[in-house]
């Protein structure tokens, strides 16, 4: 769960996005559940930024304009 905040709150930042407008892209398409979670042990070893950048382009291939 702490995990998953933090990549909402980090997106917020890169988004210019309120908390609750991320939230809502990534349940919405599934990038929550589905990746987020779903790919939490390999996710958390990466940095920041790589994150960020990584569900950016996986929104993006989604149709979503971040």
């Amino acid at each position: 769960m702490s995990f998953s905040i933090f990549i909402i709150y980090s997106l917020t930042d890169k988004w210019k996005m309120p908390p609750a407008k991320v939230y809502k892209i990534l349940n919405t398409t599934g990038i929550l559940d589905n990746y987020i979670i779903k790919c939490y042990d390999v996710l958390h070893t990466q940095g920041k930024e790589c994150l960020v950048e990584d569900i950016t382009d996986y929104a993006r291939e989604k149709g979503v304009n971040v």
